[in-house]
């Protein structure tokens, strides 16, 4: 049997290079189709599920107009503490030479690709993935996740 390397490391975050709203050169847009969506929701949809409620208590304890956020989306983003949005995390079983997408091994990586992102969730209730998308249409690559999440 075959050994093949794990690569998990920290992605740019580009939602719409994730969900395909655009098509960049390393896209075969006649295998797209072949890409899994595990999930996709707005990062404001995601902030409000992960922050509305607590939010809303927060802001009705807040006696100065001040003190209040409106937007705690819009927070982060102008903080001066160095948080991020989002964060995003890729993952891949071996290279283009030995887990090509279209090969038996690249299908077999897609497989244990889909195992791994079903059960991401349940492993990690601290992250609330918003985004995660399995990406099967770069002819020079392999199959690989882009999971996105909010800790």
């Amino acid at each position: 049997m075959a050994t093949h390397t794990v690569s998990v490391c920290k992605g740019r975050g580009s939602l719409a290079h994730n969900n395909r709203e655009f098509a960049t050169p390393n896209v075969d847009q006649s295998r797209s189709h072949l890409n899994i969506v595990y999930k996709q929701e707005s990062l404001p949809k995601a902030y409000d599920n992960i922050f509305g409620e607590e939010l809303m208590r927060y802001n009705a304890t807040q006696k100065r107009a001040d003190r209040r956020i409106m937007d705690y989306m819009e927070h982060i983003r102008n903080s001066k503490n160095g948080e991020k949005l989002f964060y995003e995390t890729v993952v891949q079983i071996g290279n283009r030479y030995t887990c090509g997408v279209l090969t038996t091994n690249g299908e077999m990586a897609a497989k244990m690709l889909d195992e791994y992102m079903k059960d991401f969730q349940k492993r990690n209730p601290n992250l609330y993935v918003f985004n995660a998308v399995l990406h099967m249409d770069e002819p020079d690559g392999t199959p690989h996740i882009h999971i996105d999440y909010v800790p």
